[in-house]
């Protein structure tokens, strides 16, 4: 397994000493900065996982760093800030940051926080790397992704729209695997048609495509035995898949 490679800006060297030396004793390569510039010479020397990222940075504001950096690539960031009123915390949210956490901290609740984002991103980059196979069968059905074919058991073609074809793809490429409302929704956002209203997974957007979704796979969509409900996470695609290379 990957040792997670961390980032810690902070200009202040006590901060900054005291959380690389925590991270390092739980799991963690934890690397020391304290400006934009230690940041990218990091970012450019090696593999960094994730940044921890203070808001204020002596002259230099890490907001203003946050959205540069994310602007140009999607490492994970934390915001950490003595700043913890609402419209604070939206402003780390509005420039890109994966999650924000105020000082002062508990540290364990800082670490639980980092497993939080970097499980996020492996599992963000696991359902659009994963859904690239070419062939599945799942249940006496077929999907050619190639075609962009969707075939019943009894050998007939499914017209699919844009989105159902890729919630499909999402579910296909992790069966079994519980997926919640926000996993799903960001996935569509890449698969799906970049001209499309994003999904918004709190509302009844995505349980709609869901259902559309069912009423054209299932064969009895309101006792769904392919595309299960998971009280309180999501949903779960409950049936073995065979992918093929075409």
């Amino acid at each position: 397994m990957t040792i997670p490679r961390l980032l810690v800006v902070d200009d202040d060297n006590d901060t900054r000493q005291m959380l690389t030396q925590f991270l390092q004793q739980n799991g963690t390569i934890a690397l020391p900065a304290s400006s934009e510039a230690d940041i990218r010479r990091h970012l450019d020397t090696g593999r960094i996982d994730l940044i921890l990222l203070d808001v204020m940075l002596g002259d230099e504001n890490g907001l203003e760093i946050c959205a540069r950096l994310r602007a140009e690539q999607e490492v994970p960031i934390i915001m950490i800030s003595a700043l913890s009123a609402d419209h604070q915390r939206m402003s780390g949210y509005e420039v890109g940051a994966d999650d924000y956490i105020a000082k002062p901290f508990n540290p364990k609740l800082l670490l639980a926080r980092i497993k939080a984002v970097l499980a996020r991103a492996r599992r963000s980059s696991s359902l659009v790397h994963r859904r690239q196979t070419k062939t599945f069968r799942f249940a006496g059905w077929s999907y050619d992704a190639k075609r962009d074919e969707v075939r019943s058991p009894e050998g007939f073609q499914v017209a699919l729209s844009r989105r159902e074809t890729a919630l499909l793809q999402v579910f296909l490429a992790n069966p079994h695997i519980p997926l919640t409302r926000d996993e799903i929704a960001g996935a569509l956002d890449v698969t799906g048609d970049p001209a499309e209203t994003p999904v918004d997974s709190s509302g009844r957007a995505l349980d709609v495509l869901v259902g559309r979704l069912r009423s054209k796979i299932e064969k009895s969509p309101k006792e769904p035995q392919l595309l299960r409900t998971e009280r309180g996470i999501g949903y779960v695609f409950a049936a073995d898949v065979i992918s093929e290379d075409t």
